[in-house]
């Protein structure tokens, strides 16, 4: 039984932006996803240098171990946030993305404000179901395996809960997944009504949840090795989303639109002329957010740093 109902609608999250950007530029906000595979005294060097750059958020992957990274060094996400916080003013940092693999919404709620209140108000949470790289997530608990309905099913669950502790004090609920007895929040969050959900989508059922819970919809389309059939994937799940947000009543501008650039099979950042190309396809399918990877020496998302250096000159520092 539920006896706290959350607010009917949430205004659109704060989030750091540019001002009057050159005409030149795509007009998207830029984001940089570093992966937690280094220990803090090499890894704050990226995260400032994120900020100095002049990316407007920075990611950090939420899961207990990602593909073949399982079997190398890997950082929580939540306390690499927390440092994040702690050595930059101004960046947006959230988690790309968290979900219920192992995460308890009553518990998480109390690190989301945590988080919220030592950045001052920079967090965002990206959240999803818990699919593609996170089967280790899953098996390393001795979880049972879910079919994706039961994944959607638990993940609407997990979201309608969250968004309901981090807005109302004494929460109770009891759940086909979760329970909560008298669940606290104080003080919330900074950012009120709460943190801004960006919520990763591109099922149907999921990008209903989006429509309805989120600030932010994010999507890697289908998944390809072939960038021609990727992004029509794209625009296909972003007429889907306009079609969940008009069934939710809400308008287009209401919620900012996150795309994954290096999830067509390229990465990214293999070229400035490669980053170039991406963006511009994805501002004229109408995305307001872009985000790509820190490039690593080898493995996922090779590349050199010399091209992320050029990239930032080129469109992220130049669209401020």
């Amino acid at each position: 039984m539920i006896v706290a109902i959350r607010p009917a609608t949430v205004p659109t999250a704060r989030v750091p932006g540019r001002h009057q950007p050159d005409a030149s530029i795509p007009d998207v906000r830029y984001g940089i996803v570093i992966l937690q595979d280094l220990p803090w005294n090499q890894a704050a060097r990226r995260w400032r240098l994120a900020e100095e750059y002049g990316f407007d958020h920075a990611w950090a992957y939420d899961h207990l171990g990602w593909r073949d990274l399982v079997d190398e060094p890997w950082f929580d996400a939540v306390p690499t946030l927390t440092a994040a916080a702690m050595v930059t003013s101004t960046i947006g940092l959230g988690t790309m993305v968290a979900s219920p693999n192992f995460r308890h919404p009553v518990s998480f709620a109390r690190q989301l404000t945590a988080l919220d209140d030592i950045s001052g108000g920079r967090f965002i949470l990206g959240l999803g179901a818990g699919a593609g790289g996170t089967v280790f997530d899953t098996k390393v608990l001795g979880g049972p395996e879910l079919t994706q309905r039961q994944r959607t099913d638990r993940f609407a669950e997990f979201t309608e809960l969250l968004d309901l502790v981090l807005t109302t004090d004494r929460v109770t609920w009891g759940g086909q997944y979760y329970a909560a007895v008298d669940a606290r929040n104080l003080p919330g969050c900074v950012q009120q009504p709460r943190v801004p959900f960006v919520v990763a989508a591109n099922g149907p059922r999921a990008i209903g949840i989006a429509a309805r819970h989120g600030e932010g919809w994010v999507t890697t389309g289908v998944r390809s090795d072939d960038a021609a059939a990727w992004w029509p994937s794209v625009a296909e799940a972003s007429a889907r989303f306009d079609d969940a947000l008009d069934a939710a009543g809400r308008e287009p501008g209401q919620v900012s639109r996150y795309l994954s650039l290096d999830a067509s099979g390229t990465f990214a950042l293999s070229s400035a002329a490669c980053f170039a190309d991406a963006v511009g396809r994805a501002a004229e399918l109408g995305f307001t957010d872009v985000f790509t990877h820190w490039p690593r020496p080898s493995g996922w998302y090779a590349g050199d740093e010399s091209v992320l250096e050029t990239v930032v000159a080129d469109f992220v520092a130049a669209s401020r």
